[in-house]
C-alpha cells in the first residue's frame, strides 16, 4: 500500500510575475531575474552550492486550481497525457526548472531563467550536474518542429 507524504516547503520563489499570464512557459523562454530565498532553519544545506552555475528549483505550483490527467501542450494540437507535458495542473502540483545561478548570499539565491509567479513556495533545491543530468542522446517526445 502506498504512504502519503508531507512536504514542507523549505523557502520561497521571488519573480516579476504576478500573473499566470506574464510568466514564460518554460525556463528556457525566460531571461527574467527572480531571487530563491531558503528559510534560515535551512540554509545550512546551502553549503557548496555557490560552486555550480545552475540549479533545479523544485516548487508548488500552489495556485493551480485544478488537476487534469490529458491536456493540449504548448504549440501543439493534440491531447497529451499529464506525465507526458509539463502543465501545472498535475495530481500533486509539482513544478521543475533549470536556473541559472547568478550569485548566492546569506540565504538569497540570485537566478535567471524564472517561469513561475512571485511568490511561488520552494520545495527542494538540487545541483544540476552537466555529466550526470545532460542526456545528449535523449528524444523530446515532440513534434519535430517543436523540439528545441
Amino acid at each position: 500500500m502506498l504512504k502519503s507524504a508531507v512536504v514542507r516547503p523549505i523557502g520561497v520563489i521571488r519573480t516579476p510575475f504576478a500573473r499566470t499570464e506574464d510568466c514564460p512557459v518554460q525556463p528556457a523562454f525566460s531571461n527574467a531575474e527572480g531571487t530563491v530565498e531558503v528559510l534560515p532553519r535551512y540554509r545550512a544545506g546551502l553549503r557548496g552550492l555557490g560552486r555550480f552555475s545552475h540549479i533545479y528549483a523544485l516548487f508548488l505550483f500552489d495556485r493551480s486550481e485544478r488537476e487534469e490527467l490529458a491536456a493540449v501542450p504548448y504549440r501543439e494540437r493534440r491531447r497529451r497525457g499529464i506525465f507526458a507535458i509539463r502543465s501545472p495542473h498535475r495530481p500533486n502540483h509539482i513544478g521543475l526548472s533549470v536556473l541559472e545561478v547568478l550569485s548566492s548570499r546569506a540565504g538569497r539565491i540570485r537566478v535567471r531563467g524564472v517561469d513561475m509567479l512571485d511568490q511561488t513556495p520552494l520545495l527542494d533545491i538540487k545541483p544540476y550536474v552537466p555529466g550526470l543530468d545532460c542526456r545528449p542522446v535523449a528524444r523530446s517526445g515532440r513534434p519535430a518542429r517543436h523540439a528545441e
